[in-house]
């Protein structure tokens, strides 16, 4: 094999370093957009959302596809709830159960009510019999202090006094004793209200926990990966689908401090992607960050790769996106372009072109 001659190796090592100069030069040049603006590269990102179990649980249906797009509120996936539904069935006899008692307990304070009632009528009429008892008791006395009654009279008369006596202390304390059987009654008809209101409030927790196996959509999007298939048992918390937000998309990129500096949030900025660079996209600033970082090794800045930058993210008009939700996708490449000072004027390349 003949080997290349010495002189041809000094062209190909000039044609290296014209090259590796003319690319140092490509990334080291000035902005071609001039002060006013800042610019770098990024990826299309959007708000990714996990639609998980609440419980723990079977996956008893799947209702949607990778690829699916989904509205707000749209049932998506559906856990098995046979054991919720006999707990909901049990709780809810529990509640009717309570029910009954507190009836019960109301029918039982109105006879302790009744019985009190009748203790005062009869503590009246044995009041009613001692005055009697008493005021014949006085006659009595005074007749056999004249010697025109039997001393045996007199005491008699006693007996039935002191009986009308004992007879009104008892009937007191029957009072008393209905007084104590109302407030128990009462007291049973507070502890059956508080049994219906925990049964009540079990089966409005198992209701909601039914309700919640109801796996559905919690913004509007596209569903990415099913994570779990029908049959699989999940822990609290265990992810059935992965799904993006399509009118909450933005492009991530980095921009050094000197840079970072001026851009303000609502700053207006354009997004032109790599796989439709025809269009120039409008955006606002709705992120930068407040700590700078180590450059990630994807970036490169038009100035210098620099040691330490700035997260930024420019954001899409949701509006905007709505009319092309369909066609949204994320992980497009593309460059963000920010108009760091408001007088200056975007060039014509970059004026708003969206497709019709």
């Amino acid at each position: 094999m003949k080997l290349p001659s010495k002189r041809n190796l000094t062209w190909a090592l000039a044609l290296l370093v014209v090259a590796g100069a003319l690319g140092t030069w490509y990334w080291l040049r000035p902005t071609e957009l001039g002060e006013g603006f800042a610019s770098g590269n990024g990826r299309i990102e959007a708000t990714e959302l996990d639609v998980a179990t609440k419980l723990p649980g079977r996956v008893a249906e799947i209702a949607v596809d990778e690829g699916d797009f989904v509205t707000r509120g749209q049932v998506l996936a559906r856990m098995d709830t046979q054991v919720l539904e006999a707990q909901l069935a049990q709780a809810r006899a529990e509640v009717r159960r309570a029910e009954n008692a507190k009836a019960t307990a109301q029918a039982l304070v109105a006879q302790r009510e009744s019985e009190k009632v009748t203790a005062g009528a009869v503590v009246n009429q044995r009041l009613a019999e001692l005055t009697a008892a008493k005021k014949r008791f006085d006659r009595t006395r005074t007749l056999v202090s004249r010697n025109a009654m039997p001393q045996q009279q007199l005491d008699d008369d006693r007996a039935v006094l002191q009986s009308a006596e004992a007879a009104l202390a008892a009937a007191r304390a029957q009072v008393l004793s209905a007084e104590a059987g109302v407030a128990a009654a009462r007291s049973q008809v507070i502890e059956a209200q508080s049994a219906i209101e925990a049964a009540t409030a079990s089966t409005e927790r198992l209701a909601a926990d039914i309700d919640d196996s109801l796996l559905r959509a919690p913004r509007a999007g596209r569903v990415q990966y099913r994570i779990a298939q029908p049959g699989e048992v999940l822990g609290a918390g265990g992810r059935v689908l992965n799904m993006v937000d399509l009118v909450d998309v933005y492009m991530t990129f980095f921009l050094p401090a000197n840079q970072a500096g001026r851009v303000v949030l609502g700053q207006e900025a354009r997004l032109v992607l790599d796989a439709v660079p025809q269009y120039v996209i409008p955006a606002k600033v709705s992120y930068v960050a407040s700590v700078a970082q180590f450059t990630p090794k994807t970036v490169e800045t038009a100035s210098e790769r620099e040691k330490l930058m700035f997260r930024v993210k420019a954001r899409i008009d949701p509006e905007l996106l709505k009319k092309y939700i369909t066609a949204v996708k994320t992980g497009v490449p593309g460059m963000a372009y920010l108009q760091l000072d408001p007088q200056a004027a975007w060039p014509e390349r970059l004026d708003v072109k969206v497709p019709l």
